[in-house]
Parts: C-alpha cells; structure tokens; sequence
C-alpha cells in the first residue's frame, strides 16, 4: 500500500483516539475548573483560531448578514447548552459510558430530528435500532434499579449527557439547509467562537467558582487538559475529520463511532480507577449496535 494511500487510515486511527481519550481529558479539566469557564475558553479560542486562520489564508470569513440569527440559535445548540450540560453531567457518570452514551445516541438523535424536519425517512430498520437503544439502556439501568442500587447523581448525570447531545444533534440538523449558502468550516468557526463566547459570558455571570476560574489559576494538569482539547482535539482532529468525509464519505468515516467508546472505557478503567460490570458492559455494547445499525449503508 502507497503512502498516500496509508495516511486516511492513519487520520482515522488518529481521530478515534483523541476522541476517546477526550472523556477523561474534560473530566479531569471539570474537576478543577468550573465547566462553564473551562468549555467557553476552549470554544471560544477555538473558534478564533479557526476564523484567524481561514483570513491568512485569503478565504472568506463574513456570512450574509441574513443569517446571523439563525447562526447564533445554532451556536447556543450546538455550543453553549451542549458543553455546559453535558460536562455538568460528566462530573456524575463515567467516562466510558458518557462516549457511549454520546456515540450511540447521536446517529438515533440525527435520525431522528431529520425525519421530524423532513430530511430523513424513517424505516423498519431505524425503528430496530431504536428498540436495540433501548435495550441497552435498560440494562445499564435497569438491573441497578431492580436491586435498590441505582444511583440517582448518576442517572442525572447520564440524563445531562444525553440532553447535551440531543441539543447538538438538533442543532446540527437545522444547520444542514445553511451549508447549502455558506462553507462548513466558515460555519464550524463561526459557531465555535459565538457559542464559546455566550457561554463564557454567562458562566462569568452567573457560574459558582467562574470569578476565580477567570484569573487562569489553573492547576498544572487542568492546563494541559485544556490545551489538548482546544489543540488536538478541537482543531487537528476536527480538520481530520472533514478531509476524511470529504475522501471517505461521511458513512465510513462516521464508524469512528465504534471505536472511540472503548477507547474511552478503557482509559477510564485503567486511569481514572472506573468500574464496569457485566451489565454495564453489555448496555453499552448494545447502544453501540444500535448506532451500528442506523449507519450501516442499504
């Protein structure tokens, strides 16, 4: 195999990686930094870099003025309600099982808000997914609650997960008729930075802890969390990823979906001290069938 042909594999093999390792990174980060401040930053410097960049480039960085609204409903979706409520819920369920809750339920959630806005059909086969979802919910919860051990700050933070998710797959599919007038990556920069930005304006309003957080007395490890997410995970992998759906498709190149939640579980057992029972292992193995299910090509 050529070179050229080798490198795809290994954007891909990159990409399941940091997104995978990315759970622990931002768990790690949340626990010294008010989620709000530390994902808002992150965004936000994202976002600028990406808009900073595409000028030096010589391409465009102005959208139609028409669109600002819709642009800044799309930053909060998909951004702002996204990060904080997810990563609120992060601080009370693992890592492992927030990937998988993630990975699973975004090709269900992208279906699913496609169909109610007329971009997608709905089949018996997307009906099986969901039912295989939903299977595996009950036995991540399922067997704890029949014993008396269910964790309600668990279940609360795994419901965090998934609305954070739903926001940004709702928000993802009201993007779609945008990007038929305005270049993606142009979106992906606008949004970043928007979203970051309100949700770095509202976290130093009204977020316990965002004061101090503000001075970037940041602990040694919370830093270097910050800086992989905003760096390799933000903008190297983001930039990976668009090349592959472009070479790849975005079918193929959306099985990373598979592969990250193991990776994530796997970091989270062996470096955060997680634990993960059988049913826990066969809840998410089943969640991850079901995304299987939805992205698998007629």
């Amino acid at each position: 195999m050529s070179r050229a042909a080798v490198i795809p594999y290994l954007m891909f093999a990159f990409i399941c990686v940091v997104w995978g390792v990315n759970w622990l990174a931002m768990k790690i980060g949340i626990a010294h930094v008010p989620p709000g401040v530390f994902s808002g930053l992150r965004w936000s410097l994202a976002g600028a870099v990406m808009l900073a960049w595409r000028g030096l480039r010589g391409l465009p960085v102005r959208f139609p003025p028409r669109l600002a609204g819709r642009l800044v409903l799309l930053s909060v979706l998909m951004i702002s309600a996204n990060a904080v409520i997810m990563l609120y819920g992060l601080r009370h369920v693992g890592t492992g099982l927030a990937a998988v809750i993630n990975s699973g339920l975004t090709p269900l959630a992208l279906l699913g808000f496609g169909a109610a806005m007329g971009q997608e059909r709905l089949s018996l086969r997307h009906l099986v997914a969901l039912a295989i979802g939903l299977v595996g919910i009950g036995l991540l919860y399922g067997p704890k609650a029949l014993a008396g051990r269910l964790d309600t700050m668990e279940v609360l933070g795994a419901a965090g997960v998934a609305i954070g998710n739903l926001s940004y797959c709702l928000g993802s599919v009201m993007a779609r008729p945008i990007m038929r007038t305005m270049d993606p990556a142009l979106m992906a920069g606008v949004t970043n930075f928007t979203g970051g930005m309100i949700l770095l304006v509202f976290a130093a309003a009204f977020e316990p802890g965002a004061g101090e957080a503000l001075r970037l007395a940041w602990p040694v490890e919370a830093w270097w969390m910050f800086i992989y997410l905003t760096t390799v995970a933000s903008l190297a992998a983001t930039t990976c990823y668009f090349v592959l759906v472009r070479d790849w498709g975005p079918g193929r190149t959306g099985t990373w979906a598979f592969v990250s939640p193991p990776i994530a579980v796997l970091m989270g057992v062996f470096l955060n001290h997680e634990q993960v029972g059988l049913f826990d292992g066969l809840g998410m193995a089943m969640m991850l069938l079901a995304a299987g299910v939805v992205l698998r090509r007629r």
